[in-house]
């Protein structure tokens, strides 16, 4: 996957591309009929297709304090866009230059001037430009007097309503797994560097790898079955407590996984740990032994979970 920064110049064989528009955290089913909707004009045009995404986030831009709710890192959306066929990803840094530019200004001095864009495909609801301006029908209308053509995409909705990045982190903070897999159509994953612990897990005979959690959503505080994706390629499964560990003191908040039958040095690796099922809450406990007792239990819960189904007899 090519990565594209909207400040340096596009490579020529680039330009002319049909671009997906939008900020794309999370990519879930809604963001993924736009982005496939580009690719398949891209293909039957002969053109390249790039997936526009912002960072930061304008609403962490406009609103710097305030609760983590970043879904995915640019890391992993530009490898989900990647397998949805798109040909580059385009960052375009979200800061007070950006935000004070007109919507002519953005359309014709980013997307037809400095990226050649010959489509751009956004959702219904997008908007740009100062104030928010910009709306699809405008950027229709605007792209039309210099040759740029715009289409929408109508929002997907299941029996709920409208998919939306607002749901899937509803759905994480009361632990509702279930639901964030069905709208993203895999499971939120939390990527980051193994950092060094107190070794209590070791103790414990549980070692975890433990990762913090940075700008990422707080998912509901809990022990989870979890299924982590090595930087080496490989899938393992486990069980993880997201949290703050109240039986130790201080308090310290980090995603603490326990991989099943794994052995190995993961120490400033890099891994993504994708949370399948919520087991239960944090507790404290008044002992190890009582701690250490519910780990086991917790441990062949999920090792229940994440088996795979006995093959049906004929």
């Amino acid at each position: 996957m090519t990565l594209l920064y909207g400040d340096q110049p596009l490579p020529p064989e680039l330009r002319g591309a049909v671009i997906a528009l939008g900020n794309f955290d999370g990519f879930h089913r809604g963001h993924q009929a736009v982005v496939g909707r580009a690719v398949a004009r891209a293909k039957a045009e002969g053109r390249p297709a790039i997936v526009a995404t912002f960072d930061p986030h304008p609403a962490r831009f406009f609103r710097s304090e305030g609760a983590d709710f970043r879904l995915t890192t640019l890391e992993q959306r530009a490898r989900l866009f990647a397998a949805a066929g798109a040909d580059a990803t385009l960052i375009l840094r979200f800061d007070a230059a950006l935000a004070a530019l007109s919507p002519e200004q953005f359309v014709a001095g980013q997307l037809v001037g400095r990226f050649g864009a010959a489509a751009v495909v956004t959702g219904e609801d997008f908007t740009f430009g100062k104030a928010r301006r910009g709306t699809a029908p405008m950027l229709a209308l605007l792209g039309s007097a210099h040759g740029m053509t715009a289409e929408t995409v109508p929002p997907v909705v299941d029996a709920t309503g409208v998919i939306s990045s607002s749901r899937i982190r509803a759905a994480l903070i009361a632990g509702d797994c279930g639901t964030a897999i069905e709208l993203l159509t895999r499971p939120f994953a939390i990527e980051g560097t193994v950092v060094h612990g107190d070794q209590r897990g070791r103790e414990l005979g549980y070692p975890t790898a433990n990762m913090e959690l940075g700008d990422y959503l707080r998912p509901r505080y809990g022990i989870y079955a979890v299924r982590a994706r090595l930087d080496d390629g490989r899938v393992v499964d486990g069980v993880a407590n997201l949290g703050i560990r109240p039986s130790f003191d201080p308090p310290k908040e980090l995603l603490e996984p326990y991989f099943f039958d794994f052995a190995g040095d993961l120490y400033g690796r890099i891994i993504e740990i994708g949370l399948i099922d919520f087991l239960r809450p944090e507790a404290k406990f008044d002992s190890l032994d009582a701690l250490k007792t519910q780990m086991d239990a917790d441990s062949a819960a999920a090792r229940q979970i994440l088996s795979p189904p006995a093959p049906r007899s004929s």
